[in-house]
């Protein structure tokens, strides 16, 4: 186990529904590197279901409630995408006002495939260079964001990625930008 996260605190922000690889594969890049991950969600339920491709995944345990946490204790934010997930998320104020306090605090946020719905929705992206699911791409454009279809794109700490077959470069940039904390804004 390396040490790059270690003392590290990151939220991952999950709806039943979440794509399962873009969970589990960077949650053990985030534990390899010494992070403490907590999965939080808005979900009532304690434990919450994934999607694993083309049907229903396993089912992980909820660490906190949504209500029961503040964005101030973490020092970065993992979005997995999904269709579902982030979908739901993007119509829950609470979750969207807890992503709105990272990008305005300059912590670092990773978001892959539909997560950046979610991004949107806040408000916050006008301006910044991203990427995600090919089919998202008009919906960051009119949000202002300049889009592209590039592997990873890293813009001011905010980490994005666009698929599965993407998450090695995805994680790599995530550790690197969970690693130097708060970014110039």
């Amino acid at each position: 186990m390396a040490d790059k996260l270690k003392g590290k605190k990151i939220a991952v922000l999950v709806e039943e529904g979440f794509e399962q690889e873009e969970l589990t594969k960077p949650m053990q890049a985030l534990k390899d590197e010494g992070a403490e991950a907590h999965i939080i969600s808005p979900n009532k339920n304690s434990e919450i279901k994934a999607w694993n491709h083309t049907d229903w995944g396993e089912k992980f345990k909820v660490d906190k409630k949504l209500s029961e946490v503040n964005a101030d204790t973490y020092d970065g934010l993992l979005l997995p995408g999904g269709v579902m997930n982030p979908d739901k998320l993007r119509v829950n104020k609470d979750a969207v006002n807890f992503v709105g306090k990272f990008l305005d605090s300059g912590k670092p946020v990773a978001a892959i495939c539909h997560a950046p719905w979610t991004l949107i929705e806040t408000g916050k992206v006008n301006g910044k260079k991203m990427t995600s699911y090919h089919t998202l791409q008009t919906d960051l454009k009119n949000a202002g964001a300049n889009w592209v279809d590039e592997e990873v794109v890293v813009d001011q700490g905010l980490v994005t990625s666009r698929k599965p077959d993407d998450i090695p470069a995805f994680n790599k940039k995530m550790i690197e930008e969970f690693a130097t904390g708060k970014n110039n804004k």
